[in-house]
């Protein structure tokens, strides 16, 4: 797939993201348990408006939200993403496909070691140091 198309998808996913509405669970605004995490949870009940789709109740999730399937768990930079844990991760990938994320569990020393590694082979960093 050429490198056009790819950025014509990516373009296409910011569009259909940004009429996404943000899908909570049934009646968050009205129940203090479910305010404090409102994270999605599909109603289930027989008379459950919000499951019937009727005016004014929430949007469920459904397929026709989501993105294009050949960009689909690509970073917004139109590159794949990839958790790298030492330095020997960096030899079999490739910069121009490839975005690194740094792991969570690498500690400091190390992960200044593996940000002047990845930058000096071409990588783009997602998740660098802020210093």
């Amino acid at each position: 797939m050429s490198r056009l198309e790819i950025e014509k998808l990516l373009e296409l996913r910011r569009k259909i993201k940004s009429r996404k509405p943000e899908f909570y669970r049934h009646l968050w605004w009205k129940k203090p348990k479910f305010s404090k995490d409102p994270k999605w949870r599909k109603p289930k009940g027989i008379d459950n408006k919000m499951r019937l789709k009727l005016k004014g109740y929430p949007a469920i999730v459904q397929v026709g939200y989501r993105g294009p399937a050949i960009i689909r768990g690509l970073h917004p930079a139109g590159l794949e993403p990839v958790v790298v844990y030492c330095v020997n991760d960096l030899e079999n990938l490739d910069p121009s496909r490839h975005i690194v994320y740094i792991a969570g569990s690498v500690g400091l020393k190390k992960r200044v070691l593996l940000e002047e590694e990845a930058t000096k082979r071409g990588f783009k960093i997602a998740n660098p140091l802020k210093r």
